[in-house]
């Protein structure tokens, strides 16, 4: 044990941060199970990649920007019945963001897409990809705001360069033409390149007003849907039929 400073401070210098932290741990247990140098190697190994891996995990979470609590175990597949439990566990293969396909979860408030999009959002974050969430409000103010702020500019390129972005609450509130244009852009420079899941209220129909121009509009959704699945969800607000009441 007199080598352990020097050795703890050789794997410091490699920068194994976590094997220089559990080496003296590591050895006292090797030294009751008197392990084979190849086994004594591949913990060592197997200590500092799992803690890489995830230190890795949480930051890749925290720069997502998830909205707590909306997991796909949590998900109440009983109550809203227009999607399938066994769709979801097709999508959690992660193959079609390994193509670049879209999700396009279209119907009314309260059904659950949301939940959905961040529970896929999430596995996707757990299988290794980089993912970020943002309204669709939050993102036409990065985007009018990205040439002059420093701040804005950085969030508009990660997502850019994301393998996945949740756009959420799309066709809620009104957009300039203006805005659709920047909105096009965006897309655009998504388009074949990362996948996106839209949640929206607004049927394709309803696409042209909300976004105050028909050619806009059409321009976005021949983009979003050439290469996409399309969940049209019906069905009462999961909130409303468990609202929470004073009354016991």
């Amino acid at each position: 044990m007199s080598q352990l400073p020097d050795t703890q401070a050789l794997v410091t210098e490699l920068h194994l941060t976590t094997l220089g932290k559990e080496l003296s741990r590591i050895l006292t247990d090797a030294a009751k199970s008197q392990p084979s140098y190849l086994e004594f190697l591949h913990q060592c190994f197997v200590t500092e990649v799992q803690a890489r891996r995830d230190k890795s995990l949480a930051v890749r979470m925290k720069q997502a920007n998830f909205p707590a609590g909306k997991t796909l175990d949590s998900f109440d597949f009983g109550f809203q019945t227009s999607v399938t439990k066994k769709q979801i566990q097709s999508l959690q293969g992660m193959h079609w963001l390994n193509q670049a396909f879209n999700l396009l979860l279209l119907g009314p408030p309260g059904i659950g897409k949301t939940h959905l999009a961040v529970g896929l959002g999430m596995e996707a974050i757990n299988q290794g990809y980089h993912a970020s969430f943002v309204t669709l409000d939050e993102l036409i103010r990065l985007l009018k705001t990205e040439a002059i702020t420093v701040k804005s500019k950085r969030k508009i390129k990660k997502m850019l360069s994301c393998d996945l972005v949740v756009i959420d609450e799309v066709g809620f509130l009104p957009v300039s033409r203006q805005e659709a244009n920047l909105l096009f852009q965006f897309v655009s420079e998504l388009y074949e390149n990362t996948s996106v899941i839209v949640t929206s209220n607004k049927g394709f129909d309803e696409w042209p007003e909300f976004l105050g121009d028909p050619v806009i509009a059409t321009a976005i959704l021949d983009r979003l849907v050439h290469h996409s699945e399309i969940f049209n969800m019906v069905g009462d607000s999961y909130r409303l039929n468990h609202r929470d009441t004073i009354f016991k």
